[in-house]
Parts: structure tokens; sequence; C-alpha cells
């Protein structure tokens, strides 16, 4: 059965087929075979064409099972409820989140701050908002083809940790950068605020995900996990708190975070390893985030060979974090 067309004709002139943009108007039917969401837009949608019903997903209109996809190549596997409504703001017409900006891009890889609240890569099929979905909206307002160049993940930073944050847009690329990393040749820098009187050094351990309380942590056996070496430097310190430069020799998951806690000192604003520092009484530091932040990135261009580096100053909620520790008395709150 055929859905009532969003499309009509006019009289003359404008649009070489004939057909105006729908300005009002909703509906839903549910997917039938396995196909693409602008293809079955388009057996739904009488008169549509092609580049119709992709701008329809592009410019936000359409959901898929309750969740909002703005990638027209999206797969549908049969059974959901695809939605459109007319009434959505485009989100290419939205600004991007506080915090978000291109350093740097050429034709083989892009280098983005990612905000703090902001995951690296979806988790789950339908997740949105991720820095992945950020590029692509850039590249929408910048009048580019969103969804021909793909992404490739290379290395990843915490949703919680603002910063800087690599991808590869070709296969070359992401073998090279693969390789970088893999190989520890990349120069990562982090600031982060920690609770206590932190020392500087050297911090090496085995991390496993399960270190007996549902926990990522360090084990002293020598024949599990994976190696970690985290570098501690000092820059200032606060009446409960320490501002560290921290460097990584490797890049586990959450490894400046599980080393700073197992050393007494969690990250302020940690909400997963402050268990130890609750259970010894100790009171954390109020923050309205993480006050972790990637804040330097330096490699050698997987291709060219060109040396690239690149700086991101701590965003602002951080700097106001770091006014409030110098300023006031004891900074537990």
């Amino acid at each position: 059965m055929s859905i009532p067309g969003i499309w009509s004709r006019n009289s003359g002139g404008g649009r070489k087929d004939g057909l105006t943009k729908p300005t009002s108007g909703r509906g839903e039917f549910t997917a039938g075979a396995e196909t693409t969401l602008a293809a079955a837009l388009r057996q739904r949608l009488p008169g549509a064409s092609w580049r119709q019903a992709r701008e329809l997903v592009a410019s936000g209109k359409v959901s898929v099972d309750g969740q909002l996809v703005v990638e027209p190549a999206n797969r549908l596997v049969g059974g959901e409820r695809v939605g459109w409504d007319m009434g959505r703001p485009d989100p290419r017409r939205r600004q991007s989140p506080p915090g978000f900006r291109v350093v740097f891009e050429d034709g083989h890889l892009i280098v983005i701050e990612k905000p703090e609240g902001v995951a690296t890569v979806p988790f789950e099929r339908k997740e949105t908002g991720t820095a992945l979905d950020l590029i692509r909206q850039a590249w929408r307002r910048q009048g580019k083809k969103a969804t021909v160049t793909p992404l490739y993940v290379v290395h990843r930073i915490d949703k919680d940790t603002s910063g800087l944050v690599c991808f590869a847009k070709t296969k070359l690329a992401e073998r090279g950068l693969h390789r970088i990393f893999k190989q520890h040749l990349a120069e990562r820098e982090y600031l982060a605020v920690a609770h206590g009187r932190v020392r500087p050094g050297r911090l090496e351990s085995r991390l496993i995900e399960n270190r007996g309380d549902g926990l990522r942590g360090s084990t002293r056996r020598t024949d599990e996990g994976q190696p970690a070496v985290t570098e501690i430097e000092v820059v200032e310190t606060f009446a409960a708190a320490t501002l560290c430069r921290v460097r990584l020799q490797t890049g586990r998951t959450h490894q400046i975070r599980i080393h700073l806690a197992e050393q007494g000192h969690p990250v302020v604003g940690e909400t997963v390893y402050i268990r130890d520092l609750l259970r010894r009484g100790g009171h954390p530091i109020s923050s309205p985030r993480l006050l972790l932040h990637a804040t330097t990135l330096g490699f050698d261009h997987p291709v060219t060979g060109q040396r690239l580096h690149f700086a991101a100053d701590p965003p602002p909620e951080f700097a106001a974090m770091l006014a409030k520790l110098r300023g006031r008395g004891p900074a537990a709150g």
C-alpha cells in the first residue's frame, strides 16, 4: 500500500523535476526487506527522486525506531519503523557544540578537538552525537558530501575527556596511523587535575578489565593484562589537588584515570574510579566535569612523513575550575 505523496507538482519554473519540496506533513511505515534508508523512502513516497529521498534524510526529517538518522545509506534489516516529520529542524543548520573544532584536515586524515561528554565512536548501533557525527555535520555545513568520505578510528579518548583525537580518511592513512599508535610513536600529553598532592614519576603496571570488583585496574600477575606506562609531571599544586601534565607511553582504556586513582589521587570529577577514595573517608572535590584534557598530539604524517604537532588549551569549564582551585582555600566540596 502506498503512502500519500508529500511532494507536489509546481506549475512552472523552479526545479527541473517539477516537484516542490514539502514543508509540512508526517508519516510512518514499517521497513520491508533489507535495503538502505533512502531506497525505502523512495519506494514509499510517490514522486520522490533519489536526490529528494537522500535530502529528506540528510536534512534531519527521518527517524528509525524513534531515533533520528541523517545518513541516507543507513542499512535497514527489515521490520524497523521509519518515520518522517517535515517540522523537524535541519541538523546541518545547528552550530557545533562548544569545544568542537577541526584542528587539521587533508586528504588522508582529520584531527579534531572533541568536547567533554561526546563519545569518540558509537558504542551502540543507533547511538548518535558522537565525534564522527560532529565531523560529518561540519562537512555538511561546508557543502561537502558528508557520507562519501570514510572515517576510520585509529585511537580514542574517553567520553568524559576533552581534547585532541585523530581519524583516518583513507585506508593508507589508517594502516600508517595504526602502526604509529600501536608502536607508541605518537606524542600524547594530557592535563589532569587530581585529588591531593601528586608526586611526579613513572607509573607502570599491567591493566586488566576486571580487578575483582567490576572495575578495570592493575594486576600483580605478570601473565595477565596489558602493560601500561604513564609519566606524571607536576605543573601546579593547590590546597587539595594537583595539576599534572601526563604523558602516555601506552594507550590503554582509562589508563590515566586508573593509574592516578590507584595512587590515591583520582582525577577531579571522577565518577568511576572514586570508590577507593570514598572508602578511605576522602572528600571528592565537586566539579561539573572530569578534569582530564588531551592537550597535545604529535606524530609523523602516515603518508607524507611530515611531522605534525597539535595543541589544544583546556576548555572554559576546565579553566574555570583551575581558577576556582587557585582562588580558594581547601578545595574539598
